[in-house]
């Protein structure tokens, strides 16, 4: 699929094309298997905007592995983060004693990144570390640790490769914005 057959790219300040998405993600997954080639690995997704760049991100790391996915709403259907944090789906598999890597699409003001490494750390895990794909530093509220980040972005709202706007482009094979009108 190329990236005008079908979707029509955006004309804001973000734009991340295929080819990008593929390399940055093989780079990813080269230097968490470096930093972490003595123990296995357990990835969660946070549902749903960060399946794509999960199912890339678990074929770079070439080590043994397991995944599990949770869910999370502080959205709704706005495009603005209410701030209020609701676990939707929990975990199905315990965290006790695992080395836990949390897979996110996008930190932006850093809340719901607080509360999912609160959760996580109270199970039990020996580590937690977080891989995300996006990072909006000038929009965070709260600092948290971000070990691994695909791409800094500026503040725009931005959909595709898995990100959605209403549910929708998530199959985006690339991440792009549009610009205010």
């Amino acid at each position: 699929m190329s990236e005008t057959s079908i979707f029509r790219v955006g004309d804001g300040p973000v734009q991340i094309s295929r080819q990008q998405l593929q390399r940055r993600v093989t780079e990813l997954g080269e230097r968490i298997r470096s930093d972490h080639h003595d123990h296995e690995l357990h990835l969660i997704c946070v549902l749903n905007g960060a399946f794509m760049f999960m199912a890339d991100l678990v074929r770079a790391i070439d080590l043994p592995l397991t995944v599990d996915f949770l869910s999370v709403s502080s959205y709704g259907s706005r495009t603005e983060s209410s701030g209020e944090v609701k676990l939707v789906k929990d975990l199905d598999q315990s965290l006790k004693g695992r080395h836990v890597l949390l897979v996110e699409d996008i930190v932006d003001t850093g809340l719901t990144m607080q509360y999912l490494l609160g959760y996580l750390r109270g199970r039990g895990p020996l580590s937690v570390e977080v891989v995300t794909l996006l990072s909006k530093p000038s929009r965070r509220v709260v600092e948290v640790p971000l070990d691994y980040v695909g791409f800094e972005i500026e503040d725009a709202f931005v959909y595709g490769y898995g990100l959605d706007v209403a549910h929708r482009y998530r199959n985006m094979p690339f991440v792009t914005s549009q610009s205010e009108a």
